[in-house]
């Protein structure tokens, strides 16, 4: 069984698993399927905004899409909830990319 069917099962029986749901986009994303990857990252973040990982994964996504104001934004609100969460590595990957943006 390949890596997304799998997920899929898993997430069949915990469908609000935001680990699961995250690896699931990762996987979206190296097959190109970057719209089903973004709604699950848009998913993600709007019902736990805490869970910092998949911001950067869905601002560089937006930026693959063309989409930079969508990006800009993504990447501002992953830097808030990284300094609420006190993850500085999260908040620097964040901020650097976000620079490589907007400079």
């Amino acid at each position: 069984m390949d890596r997304i069917s799998k997920l899929k099962e898993f997430l069949a029986h915990q469908p609000k698993d935001n680990f699961l749901r995250h690896a699931l986009a990762l996987e979206y994303l190296k097959i190109n399927e970057d719209e089903k990857a973004k709604i699950l990252f848009l998913s993600i973040l709007t019902e736990s905004p805490d869970y910092v990982g998949s911001y950067y994964h869905l601002a560089k996504l937006l930026e693959k899409l063309g989409e930079k104001k969508s990006a800009v934004e993504w990447y501002e609100k992953g830097m808030e909830a990284a300094k609420l969460a006190k993850d500085q590595h999260s908040y620097n990957e964040l901020q650097a990319a976000y620079e490589d943006l907007i400079f």
